[in-house]
């Protein structure tokens, strides 16, 4: 009966439920090994580079579109989300590899764009099941969980490298066979695991150590694959090797488990309700609305007409137990600095129509506010610029004269991840530390790709994998950065379709970036070096390399310089636009943090104040 209570408490933990969906996220960024996979789409239904880029960009309405998955979330259980994503995600590249292996009849281009695209919108499902579960578990740590899942999603790429590497290689086609099954195998095997369980209270310190151990966790993977990609590209490695790294990667993945069984039998599952659905709070009070999981401001009605600011539970209690005089002068305070905020915006009284910055806004109330446009814009530059080079990574490498494109492949998803995992930690650092405005730290990501961008240009010796590091990591750093900006101004009540909304800037800039600049200028300077060249020497005329039946391949560093030139002021004007952003919402975010800060001290003060006396005393 022992072990059917520890099944139970296991079942019910919070740390198990992120487990899954880091599991669940390792398989919810596929649309980044594209790089590896349009090669061969490329050579087997003779496409040209404009065409794969079109397909890049159908790939990227599918991965980022998520409208639908948000509006769903709101009516299906989580599972039948991850149900109907690993669905999407075996039809779409099922069906695409048997067309590349000839097995299926070829269908027109736009239906081949169809089928990316559907594969590729399964994502979308996978990435807001995970992410609208934790947030909404993790509601004080927004910046640090999403960070980690997002940067699982951006590590997708390397492991399915990885797994290529010790199951597939060389064959090509069998990588997207691999993309078709194996996340769709293990998205249905978490699918009931992966849910928003109520929260009853948190241990902040608790939480910290599992954190820590997460990161940790998250560099000895950076490592372990950086490691195992490198001894790739160095030697000649047997295939019995590669299935050795990748028991070890399976090794590696298994390790979460730990937190949740040391959750458990330390005595921290009582964190959690014994129930499976998560209900949110109502709220109704008289002098603030404010999401209670959202900002500092929270909607603990204390001494009747006012309210308390958003202490960590512990913390709560500790006022209580003040003497009454100390409460009284602490609730006096603090009644002051709500109306200070109530009249500086930060927060509405009741009786103003609208929500205003840090509240439940409706997707229509967004769409009518200038911060949520800067967001999706900055967003669109960034990021769009970033997804320009994931897409074109293979026909870079090639362009370049490195013969494995794998590997540049499963690099950028390193560093995708690691700036993932990193922009969430430093962001959180900003915001809740210093009271800065989060979106600060996207403007310095945007500033890293605009020099990776920089070195692609430039095509120097070893650029490729410095711009690699750059933008990557910058890349990534938007990922986790957007979501938590968003939950932070906009209110968790409508994340899912909110922050599925604004994914949509990745498939935009990708469009314009990927589609129209980048896919038009290669093709233009590959035709110009397959034009029919007459050249006069000894009386003979030479006539330089054209063959009608292969697509064109351009060679050289100016395939995609004057692209990456374009792309560097793409940056640049998107992290002008962050800063924008930035001075608007800076008040707000002194008011969410500052206040959180100055309070909870004026409470450890008093706190130890009222221990001081009563030991005095004694």
């Amino acid at each position: 009966m022992k072990g059917v209570e520890v099944v139970k408490q296991i079942w019910r933990n919070r740390w198990f439920v992120v487990v899954a969906s880091i599991w669940v996220q390792s398989c919810a960024g596929l649309g980044y090994v594209f790089g590896s996979l349009s090669p061969i789409i490329k050579s087997s239904l003779h496409y040209n580079q404009k065409q794969i880029n079109r397909l890049g960009v159908a790939k990227d309405i599918g991965d980022s579109v998520g409208l639908v998955a948000g509006s769903l979330c709101e009516i299906l259980p989580t599972w039948g989300l991850l149900l109907i994503g690993a669905l999407q995600n075996l039809v779409g590249y099922g069906w695409l590899w048997l067309i590349v292996l000839h097995r299926a009849p070829t269908l027109p281009f736009w239906m081949i764009c169809g089928l990316l695209c559907i594969g590729a919108n399964g994502e979308t499902y996978f990435n807001t099941a995970a992410l609208v579960s934790c947030v909404k578990i993790f509601p004080k740590n927004r910046g640090p969980i999403v960070g980690i899942l997002k940067g699982f999603a951006g590590l997708s790429g390397a492991i399915f490298a990885l797994i290529y590497a010790a199951m597939c290689a060389p064959d090509q086609a069998a990588f997207i066979i691999l993309v078709a099954v194996v996340p769709s195998l293990v998205v249905m095997s978490m699918m009931f695991i992966v849910r928003p369980i109520p929260i009853r209270e948190q241990k902040q310190e608790s939480d910290s150590n599992y954190f820590n151990y997460i990161y940790g966790f998250c560099m000895l993977l950076a490592v372990y694959l950086m490691a195992t990609m490198l001894v790739q590209d160095v030697f000649d490695v047997k295939r019995i090797l590669s299935i050795i790294f990748f028991v070890g990667l399976l090794i590696l993945l298994l390790l979460p488990l730990a937190l949740p069984l040391i959750s458990t039998f330390s005595g921290d599952t009582h964190s959690t309700c014994p129930v499976t659905a998560y209900t949110s709070p109502a709220v109704h009070e008289p002098l603030l609305q404010n999401d209670p999981s959202l900002t500092t401001l929270t909607q603990q009605s204390i001494h009747g007409s006012f309210l308390l600011s958003e202490l960590e539970d512990e913390k709560t209690r500790e006022v209580d137990l003040l003497p009454e005089c100390e409460r009284r002068k602490h609730l006096s305070r603090l009644h002051s600095r709500l109306l200070r905020a109530a009249a500086e915006g930060a927060v509405r009284i009741k009786g103003r129509r609208g929500p205003h910055r840090g509240e439940d806004f409706t997707l229509m109330q967004a769409l009518i506010k200038a911060d949520f446009w800067l967001l999706f814009f900055a967003l669109l530059f960034g990021a769009g610029s970033g997804l320009t080079v994931i897409d074109n990574l293979g026909q870079m490498s090639q362009s370049l004269g490195y013969d494995n494109s794998h590997i540049f492949v499963s690099m950028i998803s390193i560093w995708n991840f690691l700036g993932r995992v990193g922009g969430g930690f430093l962001s959180e650092i900003v915001a809740r530390d210093y009271a800065y405005p989060r979106p600060v730290t996207m403007a310095v990501a945007q500033i890293l790709m605009a020099i990776g961008h920089f070195l692609f240009a430039m095509g120097w010796s070893g650029s490729l994998y410095t711009g690699t590091l750059l933008v990557g990591l910058g890349y990534g750093a938007h990922w986790s950065i957007t979501p938590a900006t968003a939950s932070e101004l906009f209110g968790l009540k409508n994340f899912g379709v909110l922050y599925n909304f604004l994914t949509m800037a990745n498939p935009a800039g990708s469009l314009i970036f990927s589609g129209f600049i980048a896919g038009s200028i290669y093709d233009w300077e590959a035709e110009k070096q397959h034009q029919p060249r007459h050249h006069m020497k000894a009386g003979t005329m030479t006539t330089g390399p054209f063959d009608e039946d292969h697509p064109l391949k351009c060679v050289g560093v100016v395939c995609f310089s004057l692209t990456y030139k374009i792309m560097v002021g793409v940056c640049i004007f998107g992290a002008v636009l962050s800063m924008i952003l930035v001075y608007r919402t800076r008040r707000v975010y002194r008011t969410i943090y500052a206040q959180q800060s100055s309070s909870m001290k004026e409470v450890k003060t008093s706190y130890a104040k009222h221990d001081q006396e009563a030991s005095c005393s004694i």
